[in-house]
């Protein structure tokens, strides 16, 4: 199958980017008849990245299986927000880590950290384990902070989370990709988006050292809500935002003087 044709079929497809997606998907494939495989697949509407089994993310190579959520290009800034708010030797904590993409850059930018990555779903936990094998990094299966081992508490230096916040009415509204390839416990974050937000913003604290962060992406409408439960749990609100990428990083800092 020449470029060209791959092409054409991509763009007959709806694939906007049908260029780059052609080259991308001839490079992957071994031989002609995976090569065909891949290109039906992703015309029948299967993320890019599920079909090259990974995802470009912060400069890394995020290997993703099949029913993981796919890394988003706006949350390459909050993985650059957590590396700014993380300083070497650091113990850090990821929640709702997916595959593993917001670790992956950490432990790749940051020296000496000690990462433990969590979620509930056990497709994603075994995704994490292979993009975060190696020393000083731990990935449990659970609900937020409730598999993670409770000599962290008070130790923790950053919180990170990409955790759900598309409200429950408005999963119908998400491109037809996430709907039908991607789990719903990562999309869905209650009423008003803001359910599993506000559950990790009053868990925070607990598990901070003192003038620790938790940081969490959110949509811009929804900071104002959101800002009043950081607040609310006795945390330093601060907001970060990145116009080129639509990104909202919504930040908590404990006090230093907090026991």
């Amino acid at each position: 199958m020449t470029p060209s044709a791959i092409v054409l079929r991509l763009r007959a497809a709806g694939c906007v980017f049908a260029e780059d997606e052609a080259r991308l998907l001839a490079a992957e494939a071994p031989d002609a008849q995976q090569l065909e495989a891949m290109v039906t697949r992703r015309e029948s509407g299967v993320p890019l990245e599920l079909v090259l089994g990974w995802a470009e993310f912060g400069g890394l190579r995020i290997a993703l299986d099949p029913g993981v959520f796919v890394p988003r290009r706006r949350t390459e800034f909050l993985a650059q927000q957590a590396v700014a708010h993380t300083v070497q030797g650091a113990l850090v904590i990821e929640l709702c880590c997916g595959a593993g993409a917001i670790s992956a850059v950490l432990l790749a930018k940051v020296a000496d950290l000690e990462v433990h990555a969590c979620d509930i779903d056990p497709v994603a936990v075994r995704c994490a384990r292979r993009n975060l094998a190696g020393p000083g990094v731990t990935v449990y299966e659970g609900d937020l902070f409730q598999p993670l081992p409770q000599r962290l508490r008070g130790q923790v230096g950053v919180v990170v989370a990409n955790a759900p916040y598309v409200p429950s009415a408005e999963l119908d509204l998400l491109p037809r990709e996430a709907r039908q390839y991607e789990p719903q416990v990562a999309l869905e974050g209650g009423g008003d988006g803001l359910e599993i937000l506000r559950r990790i913003m009053a868990g925070a604290p607990q598990w901070l050292a003192p003038g620790g962060h938790v940081l969490v992406e959110a949509g811009e409408h929804q900071v104002a809500s959101l800002v009043q439960s950081v607040a609310g749990s006795g945390l330093i609100p601060q907001t970060f935002t990145e116009p080129d990428l639509e990104a909202t990083v919504v930040a908590g800092t404990l006090p230093a003087g907090a026991p």
